[in-house]
């Protein structure tokens, strides 16, 4: 049952992706400057870690409890930012909506809902929780970067030219300020969850 659920994760992530691929393919008609385009964005870039991972658990892999927390907290930071800062911005249609209600809704929620019927238990630590935060520190300096180069910024929260560098600054210490509290919440969770595995590395 635990591979059979993984394999449904992967299955909505990878769908999601390969869908969004074909609407942004449309658009770019070339495989490097869609590849280019697709790889700007969290969301692009977080369920292709999601969907790797647990296509590994469903062909029987034993990642560590570490990593399983690390992927379900940044795709719960995928819908949470997507839902308190992003949702309406953009108008959407066909498959364009469906690849946003895939990555930004389904995927998050099925994963966390995995992660807590199926990842080990009791593995977590609290350190674990700053350790996380170096993925969206991580690609908060790569996105910046990029944005400097193209002048083009993924999400106005971290649009450098129309914010400024202070209040980018600010948000991007905001949402590491979240993304450490949420760890830190998923680790306590861990502590006392009755479901999950016993066994499993940290």
């Amino acid at each position: 049952m635990r591979n059979v659920a993984a394999a449904l994760v992967a299955i909505i992530c990878w769908v999601g992706l390969a869908i969004q691929f074909n609407a942004t393919f449309a658009n770019q008609h070339h495989l490097v400057p869609t590849l280019w385009v697709l790889l700007r964005f969290f969301t692009v870039i977080t369920n292709i870690a999601v969907a790797i991972v647990m296509t590994w658990v469903a062909i029987g892999g034993r990642p560590s409890a570490m990593l399983l927390g690390w992927i379900t907290i940044s795709l719960l930071l995928v819908g949470v930012v997507y839902m308190t800062l992003l949702h309406g911005l953009v108008e959407l249609s066909g498959g364009a909506l469906l690849a946003d209600t895939l990555l930004h809704k389904v995927a998050p929620v099925a994963n966390s809902l995995w992660w807590l019927l199926f990842a080990p238990r009791k593995k977590l630590q609290w350190k674990d929780a700053l350790i996380w935060c170096l993925y969206p520190l991580g690609y908060f300096a790569y996105a910046l970067a990029r944005g400097q180069y193209e002048h083009k910024y993924p999400y106005p929260f971290m649009d450098v030219g129309r914010l400024g560098w202070t209040q980018t600054l600010i948000n991007a210490g905001g949402i590491a300020m979240a993304f450490i509290l949420a760890g830190l919440a998923l680790v306590w969770i861990d502590g006392w969850r009755p479901l999950g595995s016993k066994g499993g590395s940290r």
